[in-house]
């Protein structure tokens, strides 16, 4: 029986990057140490047995190792056995919790001034330097910034613990400022497209600017803002591993550094494919929700 065309297209989508990922699979164990035990007579004429690592990175643990180090991780993703001794997956909640303060604070801050860049040639003028100055800073240098500025940011529960304390804040003040310039640039550029024939309508009909705004320019704008958004999300997503790495919170990035520091570097792969895997998620869920968004 023949395939039909959408069920060949649908199993490639599946069957190629299947093979993609078994290749690199593939080349990772080319590639990690393997161990290699040998049998020699020491100086008192014992048999002693040596197990040594060889290979072209003799430290980079293979496939098999990585699963079999990290297993407790992910068959128990929701364990809590100390504070940066978690399930894979409570960590990763313990991040996105993070990332959707800071992200929502980046559109708070970020669409408003897109706006202005786009509507006012003055503002542009005088801000677009400074945005494009500030926009290429690394959050490795806005986070000490973030510590100094909210210093004294301290929030106590009942029973006298600190609830949010200048590192939370530091935090979201990185993750948010980090994040906001994809938003700010993409709106800024989705206002100037806007067809001067909208604006001249919106005149006619004597719209107030609020009206103008929420009736005209913000339709137009959208599928510009969402670009942005998108692309925001994404950074926050990155700049939340080197905020936890630097503050030593909990999550996936915490656990990472504490792993590297602890020379377990099965942890570490896992570390790096999960972040992966969540940005994969996240990028294709804001590619999904964009979509809707044009065909609606």
């Amino acid at each position: 029986m023949n395939l039909t065309l959408f069920q060949k297209l649908k199993l490639e989508s599946v069957m190629l990057p299947a093979l993609a990922i078994l290749g690199c699979c593939l080349i990772w164990y080319v590639i990690a140490g393997k161990s290699v035990t040998t049998v020699k007579t020491d100086d008192w004429g014992d048999t002693v047995k040596v197990t040594k690592r060889s290979g072209i990175s003799a430290d980079l643990p293979t496939p098999v190792e990585t699963w079999t180090a990290s297993k407790a991780y992910i068959t128990d993703p929701f364990a809590k056995r100390g504070e940066l001794d978690q399930g894979i997956l409570r960590f990763t909640w313990l991040s996105l919790k993070l990332v959707a303060q800071g992200y929502f604070l980046a559109l708070l801050i970020g669409t408003p001034i897109g706006f202005l860049l786009g509507l006012s040639k003055k503002f542009s003028m005088a801000f677009d330097p400074i945005i494009q100055i500030l926009r290429p800073v690394s959050p490795l240098a806005w986070l000490p910034l973030g510590m100094i500025l909210f210093s004294g940011v301290k929030v106590m529960d009942a029973g006298g613990r600190t609830t949010f304390g200048a590192s939370d804040a530091a935090a979201l003040f990185t993750i948010a400022i980090c994040a906001m310039w994809p938003t700010v640039m993409n709106t800024a550029v989705g206002v100037r497209a806007v067809p001067q024939d909208y604006l001249n309508v919106a005149k006619v009909l004597k719209l107030s600017r609020t009206k103008t705004l929420w009736k005209v320019l913000v339709p137009a704008t959208l599928p510009y803002m969402f670009t942005g958004f998108r692309l925001s999300l994404g950074i926050a997503w990155l700049v939340i591993v080197a905020v936890e790495m630097l503050t030593g919170r909990p999550g996936v990035g915490g656990f990472l550094w504490q792993q590297y520091n602890a020379n377990s570097f099965a942890h570490i792969i896992l570390c790096i494919n999960v972040i992966g895997l969540v940005g994969y998620v996240l990028d294709r869920l804001m590619s999904l929700a964009e979509s809707k968004l044009k065909t609606a």
